[in-house]
C-alpha cells in the first residue's frame, strides 16, 4: 500500500502563508480525488479543499479566496497553498488521495497565532 508523506506545516502569524505538500510513495491507481482535511482540538474532521477528476475544486466556505488546492497526478502529489491565515485555521491537516483505495496522510500541524 502507498504511504502519504506530508510536509509544510508549522507556526505562522495571522495573515501569513504556508504551503502544504503531500506525496504518495507509490502510484495511486484510478485516482479520482485529491483533498485536504483538517481537525481542530475538540472538533470533527472537516473537508478543507478537494479536487476531483475532471479537475473541479471545492472549498470549505471558511477558506474560499484564501486557500488554493492543486495536484500533479503524474507525481501523485497534492498541494494546498494557504494565504491570509487566521487563528481559526489552526488544526492538524490531513491529505487524502482516493483511487481504488483511499489513503490518508499522517497529519501535519498548522498553528496560527500572534
Amino acid at each position: 500500500q502507498a504511504q502519504l508523506v506530508e510536509s509544510g506545516g508549522g507556526s505562522v502569524q495571522p495573515g501569513g502563508s504556508l504551503r502544504l505538500t503531500c506525496t504518495a510513495s507509490k502510484r495511486i491507481f484510478n485516482m479520482y480525488a485529491m483533498g485536504w482535511y483538517r481537525q481542530a482540538p475538540g472538533k470533527e474532521r472537516e473537508m478543507v479543499a478537494r479536487i476531483t477528476s475532471p479537475e473541479t475544486a471545492n472549498y470549505a466556505d471558511s477558506v474560499k479566496g484564501r486557500f488554493t488546492i492543486s495536484g500533479d497526478r503524474s507525481k501523485n502529489t497534492v498541494y494546498l497553498q494557504m494565504n491570509n491565515l487566521r487563528p481559526e485555521d489552526t488544526a492538524v491537516y490531513y491529505c487524502n488521495l482516493h483511487g481504488f483505495l483511499e489513503y490518508w496522510g499522517q497529519g501535519t500541524q498548522v498553528t496560527v497565532s500572534a
